[in-house]
């Protein structure tokens, strides 16, 4: 039975002042209705900014430890209710169930080192260069941040922004992606059930147009963290730029993974499969293209192209699925129109290319995992993120045609390469341009306590995750504090040694 959610504006959970609502459906049976959810616009995010305007007010004065312990607690709710919330996020956007309990431990592990963080945040002493003059910086946070989050993680990228921002002391208004919204509500009711002040945390659903445009565009938001296509991404950034507002971008990826002539190819073959086809391919690092040394190419895309035809499609809470549907109509007509291109540029199909078909998956966005050789660098599948079950193979002659390959894309997110030479690994490590290099391992998978993000059209130079976060999330002051008793005259040449 479909649930009924709400917005969470002030510390209560209220439809759309308009009364409109929206549908949201699961991806591997379009015929169940998951929940319906209110169609916002601006007058709601008008209400919720409010909400979170005056809510900083206070919040921003509660010490960071204090804001840690409420956050610690809402890891541990996530923590007991982790099937509960995996599940529906199944059910929700579409992948397996696995996947799922993995999105919702990456929610639960940014809450403890989050949280963690309420006891550094530290900022730095140094030394005056006057004499009895104290010279130190502190971080401050930013004010009402507003958060807009893709439907791909919709667990763990709400958290990854919301959890350094207010243990920060800033406060947030969430703004979820339309295939997902049942996860961020639950995710919300976990933080009111924690402890959260009112108006600290609000959501808002709907669309970009109507709630999207408004928050950013709000005068008292002071931050913008959006994850999404780089399209959008400029748009955003246009935008914050014109009216001097803070902004965070983590955008698309066309993420590489080279294999050598000396690696451990059924590591390699693994490493390929899971990075190209887990989340269906709908990741900002999922492994989109395969970089193959050509002493080893025709012998490895025939094991992977084997081994893509075996894998079971199907709903993900299903024991065996081991890929689930597209999230809606739309991603499967846009990856289709891809290996339309691809055919037409000249690529060769290996296998799949169609939409999937047989029993259990007539109602679902399901789509065959798909292998393209014979693929140039120049050709559109090799350069355009399509952010599908969808990979293309590239062939070289060397490590150093390898790396410029790779680095031939406007994007810069994550890499891979798989080799067991420790000086090969470290040329990569040097000269592949991404924000991420893994060493004999996928392109996908992040760990919380180190930093994520991209270089190039990835991104705008912010990192989520990590400790580097907490630089998008708070301002920098340095403070001086003079105890000699006299007017000293800072960058003044009139200072007399004694």
């Amino acid at each position: 039975m479909a649930e009924t959610f709400k917005n969470f504006i002030g510390g209560e959970w209220v439809d759309a002042a308009s009364g409109k609502r929206f549908e949201n459906r699961n991806p591997a049976d379009w015929n169940e209705v998951v929940g319906t959810h209110p169609d916002s616009d601006a007058g709601d995010i008008e209400r919720a900014v409010l909400a979170a305007a005056k809510a900083f007010k206070t919040w921003r004065l509660v010490p960071a430890p204090k804001r840690a312990e409420i956050l610690f607690r809402a890891g541990q709710i996530m923590a007991e209710r982790k099937e509960e919330l995996a599940r529906l996020m199944t059910r929700e956007m579409g992948k397996v169930l696995a996947e799922t309990r993995g999105d919702v431990q990456e929610g639960i592990d940014t809450a403890f080192y989050s949280a963690g963080e309420g006891r550094r945040m530290y900022g730095e002493t140094t030394n005056a260069e006057m004499p009895n003059k104290f010279a130190m910086s502190i971080r401050l946070p930013v004010g009402v941040c507003g958060m807009i989050t893709p439907w791909n993680f919709p667990m763990a990228i709400p958290t990854w922004k919301m959890f350094p921002a207010l243990v920060c002391g800033n406060t947030v208004v969430l703004k979820p992606a339309s295939d997902t919204p049942a996860t961020a509500a639950k995710l919300v009711g976990v933080l009111a059930d924690a402890g959260f002040p009112p108006g600290v945390v609000n959501l808002v659903t709907g669309g970009g147009g109507r709630v999207g445009t408004p928050l950013i565009e709000h005068p008292s938001v002071r931050l913008i963290s959006f994850t999404g296509s780089s399209e959008v991404g400029r748009r955003i950034a246009a935008t914050c730029g014109e009216k001097l507002k803070l902004c965070s971008l983590e955008l698309g990826g066309k993420n590489p993974m080279i294999v050598m002539e000396d690696a451990d190819l059924d590591l390699a073959l693994e490493g390929a499969l899971w990075g190209a086809f887990g989340t269906t391919g709908q990741r900002c690092t999922a492994t989109s293209r395969i970089i193959l040394h050509e002493k080893i190419a025709d012998s490895f895309t025939e094991r992977l192209v084997e081994r893509a035809r075996k894998l079971r499609l199907g709903n993900g809470l299903e024991p065996g699925s081991e890929v689930g549907p597209l999230v809606n109509k739309g991603q499967r007509e846009s990856v289709h129109g891809y290996v339309q291109i691809g055919l037409k540029d000249g690529a060769k199909l290996l296998t799949g290319g169609k939409a999937a078909a047989g029993p259990g998956l007539e109602n679902g966005w399901f789509y065959e995992p798909t292998v393209f050789g014979s693929v140039t660098p120049g050709m559109r599948i090799a350069r355009e993120e399509i952010f599908g079950p969808v990979v293309a193979i590239l062939t070289v002659k060397s490590l150093e045609g390898a790396i410029e390959v790779a680095n031939d894309t406007d994007y810069g997110l994550s890499s891979s390469i798989y080799t067991r030479d420790v000086n090969r690994a470290h040329i990569a490590i040097r000269d592949i341009e991404a924000g991420i290099t893994y060493v004999n391992g996928p392109t996908i998978g992040a760990e919380v306590h180190l930093p994520f993000g991209g270089v190039k059209d990835t991104g705008n130079g912010h990192r989520e995750s990590g400790r580097q976060v907490l630089d998008v999330f708070s301002e920098w002051k340095s403070i001086y504090v003079d105890y000699s008793g006299k007017l000293q005259k800072a960058q003044i040449d009139d200072v007399e040694i004694q």
